[in-house]
């Protein structure tokens, strides 16, 4: 029997979505042409993909903000990107916009990211330098990961919003929600920002490194959650049925505000308070000099580019064991084990 579930998803697709969503039969298609699937939207099948590689999986010991935190409710890498995907997703159900996209798109932001999070992704954009012009960018890595060292074949929108999410510290605009590329793409880029705010924010209170949130941001919510269905529901209501993605004045200057206040409280501050950070940083460019050397790279990997790959894949974990692999002498390090 052939199966013609996806061909009906579809047509709900045309009879349900906004006129500015994405539809899966409008896709742009793969680099390299498929055969349909009998049950999902090229969509759909994306998100698979993306949700059972082995980058994605990586991402569950790879840093968020805190490094090899004591505790178990700190976020990682991996709850960062699903607490991403949730937003998205209700903010796309909303707006009547694609799901599924949306969830590929937001599953697969991050998985170029290096191990230790932004300090990580700093010492190794340092190490570039020193060859020119070459510069580390986790969303330009995402999208090599994707379609270079795990192949995964996926549909130009998917690629286009993993390649256009991020903005480091730069204000949210009214220009991060136009469709550069879809309405999804926008939706993924702006719940990346709600995100990271608001759990980077409780991580932060978690920890001991601020002790309350400051009166101006009361009327966001006084709770992790008010402050996140404050954002959610603002977006929402800005883009209803609209060719864009909007938030009010209020709220993305809030959040602005808020983002600045967590750089110069929390992201400036963990490096002093917590050296952790600075060893971190001390790994991640000792691998990468040690891997630039010709012959030093594993079988799949050469020259730059290719130690490039090979230490912004690795885990907080791996790069830790890797490092003292290659500094500890092991007749020491066993010897030191010993007498512990």
């Amino acid at each position: 029997m052939t199966l013609r579930v996806r061909e009906e998803i579809e047509e709900r697709e045309r009879q349900f979505l906004s006129p500015f969503a994405q539809k899966s039969v409008d896709s742009g298609g793969r680099r390299e042409p498929e055969e349909p699937d009998g049950l999902r939207t090229c969509y759909m099948r994306d998100r698979d993909r993306i949700l059972h590689s082995k980058p994605f999986r990586r991402l569950k010991h790879k840093t968020q903000v805190f490094i090899s935190p004591v505790g178990d409710h700190f976020r990682t890498r991996l709850t960062h990107t699903l607490e991403v995907a949730q937003i998205a997703r209700t903010v796309a159900r909303a707006l009547r916009l694609n799901e599924d996209l949306t969830e590929a798109i937001a599953l697969g932001h991050d998985v170029g990211h290096t191990p230790f999070g932004h300090a990580g992704e700093e010492a190794l954009d340092s190490a570039l330098k020193v060859f020119g012009d070459l510069r580390f960018r986790h969303w330009e890595q995402s999208l090599r990961v994707l379609d270079v060292l795990t192949p995964l074949n996926l549909t130009e929108e998917t690629r286009a919003g993993i390649g256009g999410h991020s903005k480091g510290r730069a204000d949210l605009t009214s220009f991060d929600g136009e469709p550069t590329s879809t309405l999804e793409a926008a939706v993924v880029r702006i719940s990346d920002r709600i995100a990271y705010l608001n759990h980077d924010l409780d991580d932060a209170l978690r920890s001991g490194i601020v002790s309350e949130v400051p009166d101006r941001f009361a009327h966001l919510g006084r709770s992790h959650g008010k402050r996140i269905t404050t954002m959610v529901e603002d977006v929402v209501e800005s883009s209803l049925d609209q060719p864009s993605i909007g938030m009010s004045e209020l709220v993305m200057e809030s959040m602005n505000e808020l983002k600045e206040w967590l750089y110069d409280n929390v992201y400036t501050r963990y490096p002093v308070l917590f050296p952790e950070t600075l060893k971190a940083q001390r790994v991640v460019k000792e691998l990468f000099h040690h891997y630039v050397q010709p012959g030093a790279l594993p079988e799949g990997f050469e020259g730059i580019q290719g130690a490039v790959d090979y230490v912004s894949g690795m885990t907080d974990r791996f790069a830790i064991a890797d490092f003292e692999r290659l500094v500890v002498p092991r007749g020491f390090k066993e010897a030191l084990e010993t007498v512990v």
